[in-house]
């Protein structure tokens, strides 16, 4: 019943970033897929992980997985404000060359900023790992 529930919640409130998340899917088709509590999970050959509403995207271990699925909680909270208040700044915070210098030369973690952190928070909360 959770799992519909989600499934709901994801293609009603989370419209806009499932939305673009089928886009995306539609996009990797080809690639891997398989389920994580009710979300499509994509593994693609990129480098990094994204969730969009009810789809996530990661090349990597539990622990990225656990991460992303995270996210999309935060997308059934904030349902269509997800995308400006989560998505696009962790785009910008992933994805900008001078993000990824100012951590790199800084030593700061991924996972310092807003987003990342409350990601982690809740994964650490769900899964009882420590973030």
């Amino acid at each position: 019943m959770k799992k519909i529930i989600y499934i709901v919640l994801q293609c009603t409130w989370g419209f806009f970033q499932t939305l673009i998340g089928a886009v995306l899917f539609l996009i990797f088709i080809k690639e891997k897929h398989s389920y994580f509590k009710g979300s499509v999970v994509t593994a693609w050959k990129l480098s990094s992980g994204i969730s969009l509403g009810l789809f996530i995207f990661t090349d990597r271990d539990s622990i990225l997985l656990e991460h992303e699925y995270s996210h999309t909680l935060q997308s059934l909270l904030l349902g269509p404000l997800y995308i400006p208040v989560i998505s696009l700044p962790s785009l910008l915070w992933a994805g900008l060359p001078c993000f990824r210098n100012l951590r790199k030369n800084k030593k700061i973690s991924y996972n310092s900023f807003f987003t990342e952190k409350w990601a982690e928070h809740i994964r650490a909360r769900i899964f009882r790992n420590t973030a």
